[in-house]
């Protein structure tokens, strides 16, 4: 069986081909289009005169790989450890480097179909276009709990790193207190957010390095490389293993952002290779942080490896605490932004969203802000926002409180939500839309409904 994973396959020149030039407009595939043609331009979901129109991308190959790395790296490499201990030496990385094959492979998917339909513009349309829009609350509402799930995590991570840090206080009266900061923080425009989330990627990369300096610069157990714990060859778990899937599997979550990133290459004909580099480099680190953390703490290693590198004695004290510290900043920071997608979803269910205005609206206006005639129901309508956004960050706190399990809520994201999103999800629309389905994606789509199944199961046993 021969499988192909090219997004954009080159076509043949024949006789019957037509020269490519400056005005050829394809739809469908009917027409050739020469592949440099997407270095000037790319479909738009407008169209004049009934046909595609293209429009300049944005992102060059650099900024697109960058964008997909940061993506993928998350909290998630902070579970890979455990996910390791769960699964053994030789099942885990099995796993781990099946999901990033198989994860890389569907994205190519989600690719192709949306460059291939200039109307087809986010995962939602993806699911429409395969499955009719019936099919579009479903999707919505995985949405809504993955994105809910992972402002959870976030507290928990903040929660418990800065009850490391501050012993005296309990880790639920830390997560209340949060409040504080999370709720302002949710009223803040996208454009003040976006710069927060560069604590996010500090604190990755500083977590990886402090993890091997800490691992190699120890030369006993426990929390050593150079003298490791006893581990696991094989499964010894199998309920254990079951939690595994979706540690693993949630650190390849993303999918619902690649639509946006394909559509804002330059050059989308490489796509292909600027996703296979972005999954082989998250890969990469998250097999490391598994192996390593493995090694240095052995089947004992907690939900977060980032509490094993505080409460062991013999490391820097000053590199650990800057690396907790940053774990504390970096979900505060990044809550609102996780949240944002969330609150505007349920907004716009709700009938609360407010239209935006154009500037010369606001300028007749006498405070600048609003363009509600007096008495209107606008004020009603952005008491209820206020309203919902606050109880919004107030049960993500109250079920964080509940659920203080960091590795039980990360299982419950990988396994339900990943896998159904990020696996099973674009090989079925792409079986709907093509009307045909492989050997291979045959056993994509069974394996991943049977882990999702498993894995969710025992995350919640």
């Amino acid at each position: 069986m021969k499988v192909s994973f090219s997004v954009f396959p080159t076509p043949r020149r024949t006789s019957e081909t037509p020269t490519p030039n400056r005005t050829n407009l394809v739809s469908g595939g009917a027409q050739y289009q020469s592949p440099n043609a997407f270095a000037r331009r790319r479909f738009s979901g407008s169209a004049v005169g009934g046909a595609p129109v293209f429009v300049r991308g944005q992102s060059t190959f650099g900024q697109t790989l960058f964008n997909s790395i940061a993506i993928l790296l998350g909290v998630g490499m902070l579970s890979e450890p455990l996910a390791f201990a769960y699964a053994g030496w030789g099942v885990g990385t099995l796993l781990i480097i099946s999901y990033g094959f198989v994860a890389c492979y569907t994205a190519k998917i989600l690719a192709r179909i949306i460059l291939q339909d200039p109307r087809v513009r986010s995962y939602s349309d993806i699911g429409r276009k395969a499955f009719g829009p019936g099919v579009t609350p479903i999707i919505s509402l995985m949405f809504c709990l993955e994105l809910f799930a992972v402002c959870v995590i976030l507290v928990t991570l903040y929660g418990d790193s800065l009850h490391a840090l501050l012993p005296r206080y309990s880790s639920n009266s830390l997560k209340i207190w949060g409040l504080l900061v999370l709720i302002p923080t949710v009223f803040l425009p996208l454009s003040l957010l976006s710069y927060t989330s560069i604590l996010g990627i500090m604190s990755t990369i500083l977590m990886v390095v402090v993890i091997f300096i800490d691992g190699f610069t120890k030369a006993e157990a426990p929390g050593s490389l150079w003298e490791p714990l006893p581990t696991d060859i094989g499964v010894t778990n199998y309920r254990e293993l079951g939690v595994a899937f979706g540690l693993f599997m949630a650190g390849f979550s993303g999918h619902a952002v690649i639509p946006s990133l394909a559509r804002d290459m330059i050059d989308p004909t490489r796509f292909d290779s600027m996703i296979n580099w972005a999954f082989v480099v998250a890969t990469t680190i998250y097999t490391a942080i598994g192996f390593a953390g493995y090694l240095m703490f052995g089947n004992n290693v907690s939900d977060e490896i980032s509490m094993d590198l505080l409460r062991t004695t013999g490391y820097n004290p000053w590199l650990n605490q800057l690396c907790l510290w940053m774990l504390v900043l970096s979900p505060l920071s990044k809550f609102a932004l996780n949240a944002q997608p969330l609150n505007s979803m349920i907004e716009i269910l709700l009938g609360t969203d407010t239209p935006f205005a154009s500037p010369e609206d606001l300028a007749d206006k006498p405070d600048g802000l609003s363009v509600a005639a007096i008495g209107s129901s606008f004020g009603w309508k952005r008491a209820i926002g206020i309203a919902q956004r606050v109880l919004l960050t107030g049960a993500a706190v109250t079920v964080s409180i509940f659920v203080p399990e960091f590795s039980a809520v990360m299982a419950i994201l990988g396994s339900f939500s990943a896998f159904m999103l990020s696996i099973v999800g674009p090989v079925v629309a792409n079986v709907a839309i093509e009307g045909v389905c492989g050997p291979f994606d045959a056993v994509i789509i069974a394996a991943g409904i049977v882990m999702a199944a498993w894995g969710t199961t025992a995350a919640f046993w």
